[in-house]
């Protein structure tokens, strides 16, 4: 059984601009910190573990402080992402359908519950993925949730599409090769098969990936 599995954030849509807005409104309520976050700013952190997030951005709050806060920034986001003006690349829609017809599709992002939910209600393409996971919802980290999803759905032979180093780190730990989303918002070191725009997916091999 074969699968193509998808990172979201600088891959399927870039959503930072609207994130900014969510994450600024609930420190604005819920702290005492005088910031103004920016899509751009979240740009270099999107991909990354949520604690490393939370690190880069709120260095003068302690653990307990940066969880505490996360939990409002998530809250926020989540209910914004069901339905804000977020930019999803070109043909992506179009992209994803034409490769569900042959292939079975998943998502894996380093994000906390209920993100992917959003993303899936926003774009209406929850019809299309067959399963998905996250940090959130198993306290693991990328490379390990490859193959969880992997593992529950029977897969054994599968390509990840990410967009950053930590994808090609992750799937180098999970053992699968990766399509990178040069498009997106990282650079990768690893000299992997590249595409410059969703619609580039239609016309790969991906036998020849899922067995190389």
């Amino acid at each position: 059984m074969k699968g193509i599995i998808f990172d979201v954030d600088g891959t399927l849509w870039d959503s930072t601009d609207e994130v900014a807005i969510a994450w600024n409104q609930a420190i604005k309520e819920h702290s005492k910190i005088e910031r103004n976050l920016s899509g751009k700013e979240l740009k270099k952190e999107f991909g990354k573990p949520l604690e490393q997030i939370m690190d880069d951005l709120f260095p003068e709050l302690d653990r307990e402080g940066k969880d505490e806060l996360a939990v409002y920034m998530y809250q926020y986001e989540n209910e914004r992402m069901e339905d804000a003006p977020c930019f999803v690349y070109n043909k992506i829609p179009e992209t994803i359908r034409s490769l569900s017809k042959k292939y079975r599709l998943f998502i894996v992002s380093n994000c906390q519950s209920g993100y992917i939910e959003a993303f899936l209600k926003n774009t209406g393409l929850g019809d299309c993925i067959t399963d998905f996971t996250c940090p959130g919802d198993t306290g693991k980290l990328k490379g390990e949730n490859i193959r969880i999803i992997m593992e529950r759905n029977g897969i054994d032979a599968a390509v990840y599409v990410g967009d950053t180093q930590g994808d090609a780190d992750a799937c180098r730990e999970a053992g699968i090769p990766m399509i990178y989303a040069a498009y997106g918002f990282g650079e990768v070191e690893d000299d992997l098969v590249e595409i410059y725009a969703p619609e580039d997916l239609l016309g790969l091999d991906y036998d020849s990936m899922f067995y190389k």
